[in-house]
């Protein structure tokens, strides 16, 4: 999430209470977790398992739980609980704002777009050119609708994301402050779920085509003229290339790549990142002719076992 002013390193650190290390007057322009940063932005770590990853990150303001000292080019505010801070710091930036009517006044229409009996659509809001909304239709604050897209009944754009701390006696929130973008000449099937960012953006491509009951999780990006199947669901900070296909019940676990043109067989598992041009199957999903042969060599165990037995 870019600031809509900057602020300076002394000013977080005041904010938060907090003592810092670097020029009191170093911008921050951003805050973003770690998954989604880049230059000027502010980030968070509280554990020694990340401590590296955060402080050699596109990051150049880090909140950390550990003193130690400020790469070349970086800034960091030292805190007993960075997790909370960094959530304290996105709710005073993009607060929740109830809405008092389905379509609120901050929302932008583009002209020929249809928008039928019981749609929500919420603040700041941007729907392009003649697109077609379907009733009960939920559209979160800060999403953006591309030109000629389809949303049918039931689907939810833009819900927080699935994300939570664990404390001892409880689960903690992190805030959402991300958006969900759905760009031009996509069709999003019933009853699907498509969350927004945690502080980046959640991105379906041109022309993809989404069938009923599907999940697309956090920070997720999905390429250009994709199809996906009923049941499909995908988890956080996935990068699906153009033109992939996932047949029903697919599921695709967090922090991945699927490549440009893979297809992948109904109701397989991915559990890792997968090249394209393949069709896999499986799960854990592998090449589907291997798969389809290892399942015939399953078939023929008790044939194998009875030969065995009766040779020794």
């Amino acid at each position: 999430m870019k600031l809509a002013k900057p602020l300076t390193l002394e000013q977080v650190a005041t904010i938060l209470k907090a003592d810092f290390e670097g020029d009191p007057e170093f911008i921050i322009s951003g805050i973003n977790e770690i998954h989604k940063v880049e230059n000027g932005d502010l980030t968070f770590v509280d554990h020694p398992k990340y401590y590296d990853k955060a402080l050699s990150s596109a990051a150049t303001t880090i909140i950390i739980n550990k003193k130690v000292k400020a790469p070349v080019g970086k800034a960091l505010i030292f805190s007993d609980d960075p997790f909370k801070d960094y959530v304290d710091l996105v709710n005073k930036h993009r607060p929740f704002n109830s809405c008092s009517q389905m379509i609120s006044a901050s929302a932008q229409i583009g002209e020929g777009t249809i928008i039928q009996p019981g749609v929500f659509i919420g603040n700041n809001v941007e729907v392009g050119k003649n697109c077609l909304i379907h009733a009960n239709v939920s559209i979160y604050d800060h999403s953006v609708i591309g030109d000629n897209v389809i949303i049918h009944s039931g689907t939810v754009i833009g819900a927080d994301a699935f994300y939570f701390k664990r404390r001892p006696d409880r689960w903690d929130k992190m805030t959402s402050c991300g958006r969900a973008i759905i760009e031009s000449d996509v069709e999003i099937g019933a009853c699907c779920t498509i969350d927004k960012g945690v502080s980046g953006d959640t991105i379906i491509g041109k022309g993809s085509k989404i069938d009923n009951h599907i999940q697309v999780g956090h920070d997720s990006e999905v390429g250009k003229n994709c199809l996906f199947a009923s049941q499909v669901g995908i988890a956080g900070c996935v990068t699906i290339e153009d033109d992939v296909i996932l047949w029903g019940q697919v599921g695709v676990q967090k922090d991945l790549t699927i490549g440009k043109g893979a297809v992948v067989l109904g109701q397989s598992g991915i559990a890792k990142s997968l090249s394209g041009g393949k069709v896999y199957f499986g799960s854990p999903a592998i090449d589907a002719r291997n798969k389809m042969k290892e399942l015939a060599m399953i078939k023929r165990l008790p044939e194998i076992i009875e030969y065995i037995d009766g040779n020794k």
